[in-house]
């Protein structure tokens, strides 16, 4: 189908510091800072991207940097862990033994439907884990940074299975299933993975009921996530079809360095984001992410919106 979902696009959270995020991200984790620009629907804050050596689709997590925020608390109805990709059960080793020198709090290696798995969490409570792709196959992986603390061979390059948790189980499986195509792969009792486009750990979703507190939102928890769509055409077709069945949307959004469209699905944003045109656009793979990027519809804003936010130094070159 045209309009099929590829995989993951991107995950969207919330910090409470955008340049202690940033270190944590680019420092540690060892991903590339590969936009840093403004939320456009809140020009006083940073939206800031995060992904492999050339910001690929399927590879970015990205933030908001709300003032004033308060924290939010994990719980059900809510995006509850984000997954990465590393290359094989050695990267993960390697990631372990990070952690353990920057003071990360992790949860040890384990194994997860069959794969091993790294959990760990953000000093703000943001929860994610690594998936080794070792024997894994489906949705390709991006290409490690370069020229980041991290060796290319053990390095995150992609964004691994999303977990949503939620009280109203069957009703969000049947939408993921019916609407989304997404397809049961694993069914276990109260945990479905689906695999999303052609699967693997950069195309699943990991679904499980939970009816107890519900979380609530606010900086360490996630904002939203957004699936791959291949273009404008295919993101219109999204459009006309929401209509048609009477799902409320959006409508299409130029993001600049992609196409957006966002529905609710219960407490759920799900977003579908168009592959291109991508962050290589407006600033020179040298320096990628190390200025104040701003799409043409916000430039003749360029100094009032400096003069808004916390300036703070992203220069690696």
């Amino acid at each position: 189908m045209a309009n099929e979902l590829l995989g993951i696009h991107h995950v969207t959270a919330m910090t409470d510091n955008a340049m202690r995020n940033y270190d944590f991200f680019t420092n540690v984790l060892g991903m590339r800072l590969v936009k840093k620009t403004v939320n456009q629907d809140d020009i006083h804050t940073y939206h800031t991207f995060f992904a492999d050596d050339v910001g690929s689709p399927g590879t970015d997590m990205t933030f908001f940097d709300f003032p004033n925020n308060p924290k939010g608390t994990p719980g059900t109805n809510s995006i509850s862990r984000t997954g990465f990709r590393v290359p094989d059960d050695a990267a993960l080793e390697y990631y372990r033994e990070r952690f353990e020198e920057f003071g990360v709090k992790h949860d040890g290696i384990r194994e997860l439907f069959g794969k091993k798995v790294l959990p760990f969490e953000e000093s703000d409570g943001q929860r994610y884990q690594l998936f080794s792709d070792e024997n894994n196959e489906g949705v390709a992986p991006g290409k490690p940074w370069k020229n980041g603390p991290v060796p290319e061979d053990k390095a995150i390059y992609g964004l691994g299975p999303i977990e949503i948790t939620v009280s109203y189980f069957e009703d969000f499986q049947k939408v993921l299933t019916d609407i989304f195509g997404m397809k049961p792969l694993i069914e276990e009792e109260n945990v479905t993975v689906f695999n999303v486009g052609e699967g693997g750990n950069g195309g699943q979703v990991i679904l499980r009921k939970d009816e107890t507190t519900a979380g609530r939102q606010g900086y360490g928890q996630v904002h939203h996530v957004s699936f791959r769509v291949k273009d404008h055409d295919a993101i219109k077709q999204w459009e006309a079809k929401y209509d048609e069945i009477g799902m409320g949307h959006s409508g299409n959004v130029d993001r600049f360095y992609f196409e957006a469209l966002y529905t609710r699905v219960g407490h759920i944003l799900i977003e579908v984001s168009t592959d291109g045109p991508g962050f290589m656009d407006d600033e020179p793979y040298e320096t990628l992410g190390e200025s104040l990027a701003l799409p043409p519809f916000l430039e003749p804003k360029r100094e009032y919106i400096e003069a808004q936010i916390r300036p703070f130094n992203t220069k690696r070159s």
